[in-house]
């Protein structure tokens, strides 16, 4: 189950990166943000409890760095 929270958590990141690279996306946008948050919120949490700490520091700070946009964004 964890690798399956993994993969998904990862496909999130890595398709709002994409699709801001192609210009489908604005980096600040709705969808990007939510994108981003969804998916390294998962691996963060994953990372909290496999106590990978790099990978909690790295994930929890894209999360947190999400979280802040979005929050500014629906404000």
């Amino acid at each position: 189950m964890t690798q399956t929270i993994q993969i998904v958590g990862a496909l999130a990141v890595l398709a709002a990166y994409v699709l801001a690279q192609a210009r489908k996306l604005r980096d600040d946008s709705l969808p990007y943000l939510l994108l981003n948050l969804a998916g390294s919120g998962a691996l963060a949490a994953l990372a909290l409890l496999g106590r990978q700490w790099g990978f909690l520091l790295l994930e929890g700070s894209w999360a947190l760095v999400s979280a802040v946009a979005l929050a500014r964004k629906t404000s």
